[in-house]
């Protein structure tokens, strides 16, 4: 495959941190979009990591593809963490993000990211970052609040989410999460089928 050597090229170049960048500001869109109907209301909100699963799928694989190197997916859960973290997320989900991404960066990497499974599964445990918040939450709502209202969210919103609150649906966000990365990332890799091939991606 004539994409090897650019595979084994060492570092990253300027083109490939340009990519990067376009392709992690699109991830950041298309959880914000996905996320969206859920974070705002206090009954939902639990549920928003399962939509900011939903969408980037597409994304993620064609930046694996693009850039098939040691980095990029990285950088992109470090970029999108930052962006959280400057709009005042929760520290455990900015967090989640950084450590979820490179995580998933290693699991692309076993196959130089020309493994479909391992990229979809890599996916999904960068998709696994929001879920870093609510973990927290469960653990100690008390300090997750206190945390929150110095942010500026209101009381009343943390009420409302202490009153919808149950101990089952920390395991639902996870594991929800996790099925619904998955079927975007699937999505993605039918939809990009004839760019992996050229890539020399396989199943």
């Amino acid at each position: 495959m004539n994409s090897q050597p650019y595979v084994n090229s060492p570092g990253l170049t300027v083109k490939d941190l340009v990519t990067t960048g376009i392709f992690s500001a699109l991830l950041w869109i298309t959880m914000l979009l996905g996320g969206l109907p859920f974070a705002p209301n206090p009954l939902t909100t639990f549920y928003m990591p399962l939509g900011s699963a939903l969408l980037g799928g597409p994304v993620f694989m064609l930046l694996a593809a693009k850039v098939p190197k040691r980095g990029p997916i990285s950088i992109a859960g470090i970029l999108i963490g930052s962006v959280w973290f400057i709009t005042g997320m929760h520290w455990a989900m900015d967090l989640g993000y950084v450590l979820c991404g490179i995580e998933a960066d290693l699991i692309a990497g076993i196959r130089k990211y020309r493994s479909l499974k391992l990229n979809i599964l890599a996916f999904a445990c960068l998709s696994l970052g929001p879920t870093g918040t609510y973990i927290t939450y469960f653990a100690d709502p008390a300090s997750w609040g206190s945390y929150m209202l110095e942010g500026g969210t209101s009381a009343g919103y943390i009420e409302a989410m202490n009153g919808a609150a149950r101990d089952w649906m920390l395991a639902v966000i996870i594991l929800g999460t996790l099925a619904v990365a998955l079927f975007s990332g699937w999505v993605g890799s039918r939809l990009l089928r004839k760019q992996f091939e050229k890539a020399g991606i396989t199943a």
